[in-house]
């Protein structure tokens, strides 16, 4: 259960949006390309960041770049 406390957790590291054309998903509405956003958890797919709603949100890793 730890995505609970995720959004309270301490920040891993800090990766840029590159881009929010998604194929499948509409995440134009959460994720600002050149925006810096703080990454709470990560997987080998998925970045878990605080988005545009100040939620947690799972995204894949090929619209960022590391800081």
């Amino acid at each position: 259960m730890i995505h609970q406390t995720w959004e309270k957790s301490e920040t891993i590291k800090k990766i840029k949006c590159v881009h929010a054309d998604a194929k499948k998903f509409v995440v134009h509405h959460v994720l600002t390309p050149g925006k810096v956003y703080d990454v709470k958890n990560e997987t080998d797919e998925f970045y878990f960041i605080i988005d545009n709603t100040n939620r947690i949100g799972g995204f894949k890793k090929d619209y960022f770049v590391e800081q």
